[in-house]
């Protein structure tokens, strides 16, 4: 008897060690399963920032080969030809994103972002237009300023300028963009007190300063701006207002700034020369 109840008890602690092996390893797959998933996360976020662009692409057709339907490798993906400048592709890529049952209002963001890219205004209003208004971020009302800009619909182009820079701590690109609107409506002042606001953020956003010197030579001020600039932008912006003397009419004041750009330059500026030539000819003939 004594003996039987021995077997009995082998049996079960063999029993027990089979089942506490059998939880053992699905405790170890299931620990697997979550360190592939943090790996995985953590490559996705390095393909969309840090990876060349076109690597990031291949990487993501890979993975979309193996699960086509998994919506962050299409997100990814999309967002990758953006990153490379293959905006059409993208354009494509966001298409199923758009149509996939798990897609959120930022994929619609980005989906219009992609069209504005493209020229495609039109289909960036529709999309932007099927997202609540009560979703409200920086990039929404960033693209709906410049669809009311190629509108031509300046109160709400102004309205929702003011609510983007209010919803980011870095709102130099979008100033900018702000700016050289009123430029093309003829606001010149209100333009170069946008642009001059836009470096106060970033002071290496020579796009704002190039744009600075039209808002000033537009109402004849041909002054350099007092702002931060190396030797080969200063070389430049002379060249932009002296370009903007001539179209204003004030030819000898344009003809000193070229000369003083191809002067300043460290290198030779050919864009500089091109334009003094040509100037100093037509005065010729």
């Amino acid at each position: 008897m004594r003996h039987v109840v021995g077997m009995l008890c082998i049996g079960s602690t063999v029993l027990l060690s089979a089942c506490g092996d059998k939880a053992g390893n699905a405790d170890v797959e299931r620990s697997f399963d979550s360190v592939n998933v943090i790996d995985e996360s953590n490559m996705n976020d390095i393909m969309l920032t840090v990876a060349d662009p076109n690597e990031a692409v291949n990487y993501f057709r890979r993975a979309l080969s193996e699960e086509p339907e998994r919506v962050d490798f299409l997100r990814g993906l999309a967002k990758s030809l953006i990153r490379a400048k293959r905006n059409t592709e993208a354009v494509a890529a966001w298409k199923q994103v758009i149509a996939h049952p798990e897609v959120n209002n930022d994929d619609r963001v980005d989906y219009a972002d992609a069209l504005i890219r493209t020229g495609d205004w039109t289909k960036a209003e529709e999309q932007l237009d099927t997202i609540p208004p009560t979703y409200e971020t920086f990039k929404r009302y960033r693209l709906e300023a410049m669809v009311a800009d190629s509108n031509q619909e300046w109160k709400n182009a102004d309205s929702f300028y003011e609510t983007a820079v209010g919803l980011t701590t870095k709102p130099a690109s979008v100033l900018n963009n702000w700016g050289y609107s009123k430029l093309t409506r003829g606001d010149f002042a209100e333009a170069e007190r946008l642009f001059t606001e836009a470096i106060t953020y970033d002071d290496s956003l020579f796009t704002a300063k190039n744009n600075l010197c039209l808002a000033r030579a537009a109402q004849r001020n041909y002054e350099l701006p007092v702002i931060p600039m190396s030797q080969v932008e200063r070389a430049q912006l002379l060249h932009t207002l002296g370009l903007g003397a001539v179209k204003q009419g004030d030819v000898a004041i344009g003809k000193g700034l070229l000369r003083e750009a191809v002067d300043t330059h460290p290198q030779h500026f050919e864009a500089a020369v091109r334009s003094l030539r040509a100037l100093e000819a037509n005065v010729t003939n």
